[in-house]
This record gives structure tokens, sequence and C-alpha cells, in this order.
């Protein structure tokens, strides 16, 4: 029995009692992944990237765990919730507009010494003043800078378009806004290289253009670790007291880590390994959160048709957002109708093997994603569920 069989045996025995969907997280592959990222963070704290766990149970696990020291938020919102719920360092990974929740954030000694807002603009800090409504208490405040790689004299850009901030002079200048403006704090620097840490670099069955990635990531690495220990001195020469400088993502965690400047690591995606994190030479992690759906139609000789699974995840649209049926092995989509929105044939002669009412699982594309699909998730210790727990959804909290 191969391991994957193996998993696909506990899995199916740990919820022989449930009927699909269902999604479960597997802690024992969970736990082996926080630990590989405090691994290779080098000892450097890791704050976990909210969007990719998306659920108040299992960011209370790993927090727990030595290595592991605050959280990245996606939006205000969220931040707020998350503060009020005990989450001491929360900070928020994107500039806000929700004005309400600014107010909210002014007016709260405990929300306000919890949550750290990041800007790229001065017009944001002017926003963020504006929505004070009264409120008085200081903002504490992140900077981002871009961290994309300009080649052709920046005719070619690579990397996300996030932060318009990107030598040391435009970082220091918005420093110098933030520390002349009254309320506000500047606390830390986030630059997040999504180009190396959220591309993989071992594309199966494509060779050539896996070199090209590999070769670019190692170009970007180099020039970013030279420009971001520049724009740490600039900002430093105008805050001093700057908390933290916060970099990486899952795919990169042991190569920022490996730069001075950089204070701790971000990464999120890495405790639940989904499938786009299998293409990568420089750690492999373990699939920990799955989901499963049930065959409700037999059409026909190594087919099986199973209830829904079209969960495609956010980026450009491709057949790299799609999940992957993941146990039993074997199995594929057809061609001419791929994961739907309520049903999806599977091909493969494992579906021979298939009744009416089995499971078949899945893996995500992208990791939190998977818990808007799904208002709880299972824990599974060995053969047995040993915990139910929320997710966002099932909280009632949809922030996005």
């Amino acid at each position: 029995m191969t391991a994957r069989a193996a998993d696909r045996t506990r899995y199916d025995r740990a919820t022989a009692h449930l009927d699909a969907p269902v999604a479960v997280v597997d802690l024992e592959a969970f736990d082996a992944n926080a630990d590989d990222l405090v691994r290779r963070a080098g000892g450097k704290p890791v704050r976990v990237a909210s969007k990719s766990v998306r659920c108040r149970a299992l960011l209370e696990r790993v927090l727990a765990r030595p290595g592991f020291a605050g959280i990245m938020s996606f939006t205000l919102a969220e931040s707020l919730w998350l503060a009020r719920a005990g989450f001491d360092d929360v900070l928020l990974a994107y500039p806000s507009a929700d004005r309400a929740a600014y107010a909210e954030l002014a007016a709260d000694p405990k929300l306000a010494a919890a949550v750290t807002v990041m800007v790229d603009d001065p017009a944001q800090l002017a926003l963020i003043h504006a929505a004070r409504a009264g409120g008085t208490e200081e903002i504490r405040v992140c900077l981002e800078l871009d961290t994309s790689l300009r080649l052709l004299g920046g005719r070619v850009r690579v990397g996300a378009l996030r932060s318009p901030l990107r030598s040391p002079a435009q970082l220091a200048e918005l420093a110098r806004s933030v520390v002349r403006r009254p309320g506000f704090r500047l606390v830390g620097l986030m630059a997040y290289e999504g180009h190396v840490a959220g591309v993989g670099d071992a594309v199966a069955g494509r060779p050539l253009r896996s070199r090209a990635i590999r070769l670019m990531q190692a170009t970007a690495r180099r020039e970013l670790a030279v420009r971001r220990a520049e724009v740490v001195r600039a900002v430093r020469a105008v805050a001093p007291g700057l908390e933290f400088v916060n970099g990486g993502g899952t795919g990169s965690v042991q190569h920022t880590a490996a730069e001075s400047a950089v204070t701790e690591i971000a990464a999120g995606s890495g405790l639940y390994v989904p499938r786009l994190f299998d293409n990568y030479t420089s750690f492999t992690g373990r699939p920990a959160a799955l989901f499963a759906q049930p065959v409700v139609r037999r059409p026909g000789v190594g087919v099986v048709t199973v209830l829904g699974g079209g969960y495609p995840a956010s980026g450009a649209a491709g057949a790299d957002r799609l999940p992957v049926p993941y146990l039993p092995e074997g199995l594929r989509y057809d061609p001419q109708e791929g994961p739907g929105e309520v049903q999806t044939p599977l091909l493969g002669s494992p579906a021979n093997d298939l009744l009416i009412g089995d499971k078949v699982w899945f893996r995500h594309a992208k990791a939190g994603e998977l818990c808007e699909r799904f208002e709880e998730l299972r824990l599974i210790e060995g053969d047995r569920i040993t915990a139910t727990v929320p997710t966002y959804r099932g909280e009632g909290r949809t922030f996005l």
C-alpha cells in the first residue's frame, strides 16, 4: 500500500459516519508542516498569514508552537475581529478604505495596541485621519516596499502590482510623512516577494520553463536583498524604533530569513500545502487540508460522477487554479467538463472500484480559500476525528 493509499484508508475510516461534502485537516501533517516552516526560518519568528488558514482554532494551534509569533491579516475588519478574540499582534497586509473600522480602531486602546495597518501612500494616511470620528488612539503603521524585479531598464516587470514605493528615498519620504503626523507611529516595514515565494520552480513536464523560473528567482533574490537592506537603513534613519521588517512567504522562507535586514518571516500556505505548492525545489510539504465529494453517479466503465467540487481558486484563470482529485490515486477530470458547479465527472480505472456514496478526496489549489466553501473543518489524528472546528465562514465571517 502506498503512503497516499494509507492516507485514504485513514480519512475514509475517520469520516465513515459523515456524509460528504466534508473538509478535513490532518493534524499530523499540519504540525509537521509547521515544524518545517520554523526550521527553514532559521530562528526568525514566523508570522502566520491568516488568509491561508481562515480558522481561528488552527491559528491558535500554530501560534502556540515555538517559532511562531503574530498574525498577518487580510482585511481591517478581520484584524479587529481577531484582536477582540485575544490575538494581540495583528499586521494588516493590505491597505484599507474601511472608514468605519478605522473609527473603531482609533477609539479602542486594546485594538490600537494590537493592530498595525498598512500604507504605501500619503493619501491613505489622510483617509485614516479623516475616519477617526473623534478617536484619539495612536495608529500603528507599517510601510510596504514594492519587491518586483525590473528588467531591460524597467520595461519588463516581474512580480505583483502592489506598492508604488520602490526606492529607499521613496520609503524614507513616506516614513517622514508618518512621523510628522500626530496620532500615528511607524513600527514596521513589509516586503512580500510573491514572484519568488508564490511561484513554483519545478513545473511538472515543463523543464525549460522551470529553469527559466529558477533563473528569474535567483536574480530577483539577489536584487531584492540589496535593495531591501538599503530601504531598511533609510527608514530606520527616520524611525529608529522600527519594531519589525517582514518578508518572505511559504516558498521563500529560508532565502528571506538569510537576509540580515529581515526580522520576521510571513507564511501560511505551507501549513495546509495546497496543490500550488507541489512544484518547489526548496521544500516538500505534506498535504494537510483536503475535501471530499460523494460519488452520486456511475455513467459508464471507468467513469464516476461526484457532487459539485468546482471550487476554483483566485488568480488568473487556468488549470492550475482548479482543485485536483487526489484519492484514490489515478482519477482525472473529463476535459470537456472539468470540475463543475453541481457535478464533476471523473475518469480513470479507479472509478470502477468506487460505489455510490463513496468519497473522492480533493486538494484545493490555494490554501485558505477552501474554507470559504465549508463551515467546519474535521481535525483528524490517525484514523479518528478528534475535533470539529468552525472556519471563518462557520463563524459567520466572510471578510471578502
